[in-house]
């Protein structure tokens, strides 16, 4: 059974989330601020955080970078504020997703599935590894190593480079690209994947090359063999 925490400082987003997911059959507990949320994390293990990006004591975004310096918990985001800046900056920080209030509950479920089988991956994911000459990707570790060297990536980074990694040589549009890795539609998938993919590439050091720009389609992984 999967277990989900719920962070928000208004109990009844907190009641409202947890009845939805109890019905789904998770698991729940529920922080009532970043810093009790941090905490929690590194006493217990959870498969997701949904976490409201406003809060006192320490804001959602700035747990979801301890929680994600401590442990690999997918973090979704919750927040009244839903301009492209915002969700850019929710993505930055490490979440993998991020749902604007108000929200549909079945929704954020749905979301809620998507994030943790991404993130849990298949039986194939969590055996295997992928190399491309300097690139090698340990999928059941979620590690990334550039000419040997372990490079951090955010969970959307690491999510972006393994997918397109896993498509070499194919061209991908980038709406493409936004439904497999973020899982939803967004009103500016063009520049939330452009910027991710110039995030993505400032980690890959001398493999920055291997993510090729198709200009007015999107972007293929071809690695030097």
């Amino acid at each position: 059974m999967a277990k989900i925490l719920i962070v928000d400082d208004e109990p009844d987003i907190r009641t409202l989330v947890r009845r939805y997911a109890e019905r789904e059959g998770y698991e729940t507990a529920e922080a009532g601020n970043g810093m009790e949320a941090v905490s929690m994390c590194r006493e217990m293990d959870f498969d997701v955080v949904i976490m409201d990006a406003m809060m006192p004591e320490l804001d959602g975004f700035s747990a979801c970078k301890e929680i994600r310096a401590i442990k690999d918990i997918p973090v979704i985001m919750l927040s009244a504020r839903g301009e492209e800046y915002d969700k850019l900056f929710g993505f930055e920080t490490g979440a993998d997703d991020y749902v604007v209030k108000p929200f549909s509950p079945r929704e954020l479920m749905a979301r809620v599935k998507v994030v943790i089988s991404r993130h849990g991956g298949g039986s194939s994911d969590k055996s295997d590894k992928i190399k491309a000459d300097g690139i090698e990707i340990d999928t059941l570790g979620r590690i990334v190593r550039i000419n040997g060297e372990k490079t951090e990536l955010t969970a959307k980074e690491y999510d972006l480079l393994l997918y397109l990694a896993k498509n070499e040589g194919i061209v991908l549009t980038r709406d493409r690209i936004m439904d497999a890795v973020w899982g939803c539609e967004y009103y500016s998938a063009d520049r939330t994947v452009d910027w991710q993919i110039k995030q993505l590439r400032a980690h890959l050091g001398d493999c920055r090359d291997y993510i090729v720009t198709v200009r007015g389609v999107g972007y293929k992984f071809e690695a030097r063999h």
